[in-house]
């Protein structure tokens, strides 16, 4: 399914725009920031769904303890590193 797209004007760093276009070659610069930014987006809402967890744990059961949220930073690390979905508790 194609979806939809916007033509929208940025204001970008311009050494990041050089390298990047230097990178893709040719490639579409458009597409390549359009998969930029769609991994973006996916890393809120992961970090959107982690904060969602720890406010219920909270509610639920008190302040969360430091090694529960360094385990939850190390699970959001993992995720922008790798993509991989995330690990399980216990």
């Amino acid at each position: 399914m194609v979806m939809p797209k916007e033509k929208v004007a940025l204001r970008l760093d311009t050494e990041q725009l050089e390298e990047l276009r230097s990178l893709v070659d040719a490639r579409s610069l458009s597409s390549t920031v359009d998969q930029a930014v769609g991994s973006h987006l996916s890393r809120l809402r992961r970090l959107r769904a982690v904060d969602g967890w720890l406010a219920e744990l909270e509610a639920e059961h008190g302040p969360v303890d430091p090694e529960t949220l360094e385990w939850a930073a190390h699970i959001v690390d993992d995720w922008a590193s790798t993509g991989d979905r995330p690990a399980t508790a216990g």
